[in-house]
């Protein structure tokens, strides 16, 4: 079944979407990162008895410094996709 959006185009409908070749933006990557900060610092917050709000500023905090290092790493999957080379080979001490 194809949608209409696909025939217009010529395209077909059942073929996958092409990857992504940009990296997605900082704020993208800051959300994340705090989201995924919160979540651990959370955890350990509980059982010192740290605040909710305390927990909240030290997650974006260390999310603001986190998104700047993801968005990299996303940077330079991008550049390794449009070259070709798979993403694990792109690392530090890679020929």
């Amino acid at each position: 079944m194809s949608t209409p959006d696909a025939r217009r185009d010529g395209g077909d409908a059942d073929a996958p979407r092409p990857l992504r070749t940009t990296p997605r933006p900082v704020v993208v990557h800051w959300v994340i990162d705090s989201a995924v900060v919160f979540l651990a610092l959370i955890l350990v917050g509980i059982f010192l008895g740290a605040p909710w709000w305390g927990v909240g500023i030290a997650s974006l905090a260390v999310g603001v410094l986190a998104a700047r290092y993801t968005r990299r790493a996303d940077v330079r999957a991008m550049a390794a996709r449009r070259a070709g080379a798979p993403a694990d080979q792109t690392g530090p001490g890679s020929p």
